[in-house]
Parts: C-alpha cells; sequence; structure tokens
C-alpha cells in the first residue's frame, strides 16, 4: 500500500514509508547499523556522488533506517521529502543557514524556545546571519521587517511557553508576496497542526519531544513541503538558483528537477548535513519509528489531560494565570479555534502568585512529575523557565518570549488524570506555603 493511498494519520504512523525489508522480509524497520555501503561499480560509485541516481553512500548522509523514518514524517506532514538529523537545534540552525548567508536575514517570531532564541540571538549573529524578532501578534509586523536580504520567516506553531498558537496562513501569505518561506516549529503539536496545510514551506521538529514520546533519544527532522516555488524567486533566493562551489557549482532548482520538488531539501543533505555532519543515529531513528506508531493515540491523551490540566488551575487560589490554548481570550482564542480545533497539545503553563519563590517551591515538591528540561514525553513533566533555560535572558528578552518569574511550564503526559492532579495539588499548596 503506497501512501498515496492512505490518508489518515492512525494508518501513516504505522505503515508509511515501508512495507517489509527486501532481504529478510522483516516486518519492522531493521536497524542498519553501519557507516559505509558497498557500490556496486565505479560507474554506480560516480552516478551517487553527481547526483544521477539516489542511493547510499555513507551513513552521516543517508540510511536505510533514517530513510523509513524521513518517508513516514514526510507522510504524516504532506510534504515532499525529509532529512533527519541529530537534534531539534540542529534542525533549527540548518533549516535556516541552507537558506541565509553572512549578510542576510532571517524575521522570527519572539515568541520561541529559550534555547532557540539564544541560537537566533547570539550564535546565528556570531556567524553574520542576523535575526529580526517580530511580534506575532500583528502578522504585518513580519512584513515591516523585510528587506532584500531576508531569506526566511520563522515561528513556532504553539511557542513554548506563552502557548498562543501563530498565525500561519496569515505569516505564510505575506512571506509568499515577497519569495520568503515560513519555516515553522511544530515540535508541540504534531497530527493536531499540519503547517503546509496553511501556506508553510518547510517543517521542522525536535523528535525528542512527542513524535518519540518515549524520552531515550535525542534527533530533530526538517521537512520540505515541496510547496514553494525557489525559481521564481531567483534573486531572494540565491542559496538555492546561483552556483554552489560545496557541490561542483550545481544550482539546485535545475539540478534536481527531474527528483521533483526538493531542491531545499536535497542541497540540505548534500551539502550542511554532509560538511557540518549533524546525522541522525540509526539507532535513534528506530526509536523514532517505535514512537511514531503510538503519536495519534498519545496526541488526543495528552490533549485531553493538559485541558484537564487548565481547567483545574484555573480554580485554585495559588495560581494568578492559567497559560493554555484553550484558556487564552481574544486573538488567542481565536487562532486556537483555527488552528487547533482537534486538541490543543499537552502543554500548560501557569504563572503562581507567589512569584520566584513560589515557582521553585512547586518544583521541590512533585513526587509524580518529573523536573526535567524536555517536553512531549508520556511521563508529566515539569519545570522552571526562569530558573534553567530563560535564566540567562535579559528581563527585556525574558519578558518577551512570555517568561515571568512564577511561571511554570507542564508537560502533561498520558497517566490517570486524577494522579495528575493530587500530584499537582499537593505542590501548588506548598508552593503557596512559599509566598
Amino acid at each position: 500500500m503506497s501512501s498515496n493511498t492512505m490518508k489518515h494519520p492512525e494508518t501513516l504512523a504505522l505503515h508509511a514509508g515501508w512495507r517489509s525489508d527486501p532481504a529478510t522480509t522483516s516486518v519492522a524497520v531493521p536497524i542498519y547499523q553501519t557507516t559505509s555501503y558497498q557500490f556496486n561499480s565505479a560507474e554506480h560509485a560516480a552516478n551517487l556522488f553527481a547526483l544521477k541516481e539516489f542511493g547510499n553512500i555513507y551513513t552521516r548522509i543517508m540510511n536505510p533506517t533514517t530513510d523509513v523514518l524521513e518517508k513516514r514524517l514526510a507522510a504524516l506532514e504532506g510534504g515532499a521529502a525529509a532529512l533527519a538529523v541529530a537534534s531539534g537545534q540542529a534542525a533549527s540552525a540548518m533549516a535556516v543557514q541552507n537558506l541565509a548567508r553572512a549578510g542576510d536575514n532571517i524575521v522570527s517570531s519572539t515568541d520561541l524556545y529559550g534555547g532557540t532564541w539564544n541560537l537566533f540571538a547570539n550564535t546565528l549573529r556570531d556567524q553574520g546571519i542576523e535575526v529580526r524578532f517580530v511580534d506575532p501578534a500583528d502578522p504585518e509586523a513580519f512584513a515591516r521587517a523585510t528587506d532584500d536580504r531576508t531569506r526566511a520567516y520563522y515561528a513556532e506553531t504553539l511557542p513554548n511557553p506563552k502557548l498562543v498558537v501563530f498565525p500561519i496562513a496569515e505569516v505564510a501569505a505575506i512571506g509568499r508576496k515577497f519569495g520568503v518561506p515560513l519555516i515553522m516549529d511544530n515540535t508541540a503539536a504534531p497530527l493536531l497542526v499540519r503547517p503546509f496545510d496553511h501556506g508553510a514551506a518547510v517543517v521542522m521538529y525536535s523528535t525528542t519531544k512527542y513524535i518519540g514520546g518515549h524520552g531515550t533519544s535525542i534527533g530533530g527532522i526538517v521537512i520540505d513541503g515541496g510547496n514553494f516555488d525557489w525559481e521564481a524567486h531567483a534573486a531572494r533566493q540565491p542559496a538555492l538558483n546561483t552556483p554552489d562551489p560545496s557541490y561542483h557549482g550545481a544550482v539546485w532548482t535545475q539540478a534536481v528537477k527531474g527528483i521533483g520538488p526538493v531542491a531545499y531539501i536535497i542541497k540540505l543533505r548534500v551539502t550542511l548535513l554532509r560538511d557540518l555532519g549533524a546525522a541522525m543515529s540509526p539507532f535513534n531513528a528506530f526509536q523514532f519509528l517505535q514512537g511514531i506508531e503510538t503519536l495519534p493515540l498519545r496526541m488526543r491523551e495528552h490533549s485531553r489531560n493538559a485541558r484537564a490540566v487548565a481547567d483545574y488551575l484555573a480554580g485554585h487560589k495559588a495560581v494568578a494565570r492559567v497559560i493554555h490554548p484553550a484558556h487564552h481570550t481574544g486573538i488567542g482564542a481565536e487562532r486556537t479555534a483555527k488552528y487547533l480545533p482537534n486538541g490543543q497539545g499537552g502543554l500548560c503553563g501557569m504563572e503562581l502568585k507567589g512569584g520566584l519563590a513560589a515557582g521553585r517551591a512547586f518544583i521541590d515538591a512533585l513526587k509524580l512529575l518529573y523536573h526535567v528540561a524536555n517536553i512531549g514525553d508520556a511521563r508529566s513533566l515539569a519545570i522552571h523557565p526562569a530558573s534553567t533555560t530563560h535564566s540567562q535572558l535579559t528581563e527585556e528578552e525574558q519578558h518577551a518570549t512570555g517568561v515571568t518569574p512564577g511561571y511554570v511550564r507542564l508537560s502533561i503526559g498520558i497517566e490517570h488524570i486524577d494522579d495528575i492532579l493530587a500530584d499537582i495539588s499537593q505542590a501548588l499548596d506548598a508552593a503557596a506555603a512559599a509566598s
């Protein structure tokens, strides 16, 4: 059965990209734990390196186990092709570096995970790529920040920690007028939102989170929607439309025309992945494939439990404010209704009345929830960003990203809701006592 005849995520999650192993008839995807692959002949090797035909060369560039993961996630997203990498951070950086060079810029939403903010504000800046931050409350801010050297827009679908859904369709439409693609980090909302359906050009994930769900493996993936006409915007997108000296002078929009609309992802694979080496381990790819099989089931349960937690927190005396897509008002509520009608994901935030002391007391009192720097695990997790990921940010940056001293982020798992609420309740009592 081809992915073209499979329409529903529950089916794609189990079958897309694989039927059985041609050598052994194994139904489970084998772990191809190898570095290298035998070439059939000198001509075969030459054709592979010249992109005249596709096949395995070296696991730093591609691997059969990882290939199935890439095909499966591309199918789930409705994309053309994908590239798995070593981490979500690598996916974020490389998705941008594939288009932007020193002297170029991208425009990014302010509503970002703290690690991405630091990557954009500091590391990319040191590499000569300017990142201009704008408030996604006003989509037109992206247009105002755009100039002739703007190569991409970047945002998170369900930004951590604000959890106000990004206006994907509105910003994607603005970008397409300029020839600027929208790159969406969909880590917090797999299956709940398909950004390509709303005009995004590239989607990336930290597969470490919900894609795996088991908290055992680090990884990331970049997915090419195949829906952006890079050639029509040659002046805007020189990385794909001018000779690339790192690959024999290839002009990517021309070099892969016979394959399909995958110039972006092929360039990413055979230049940045090849040169920087942030390859996903085949073993981790296997682990993520195990997680994907239950992703549709887990996302339903994550969403149901997180909504119950948010509703409980809204009535608790120690909580000043609940941050959850279903509890927003105004534009936040409108975006939730538009983009998340079938579930709001597993994240929930709260601002405790007691500020910094209350946030730390809450964390220290938890018994069931794990205090870890992660989201999207099947287990329930919690963190106090003002003490961890956002502690290095200035007060202005913390305000921009939505972090306050009393803010606690919860990643609600798939345990029984009564047990989750019991642990949160006793930790809130400790937070109130510390205020």
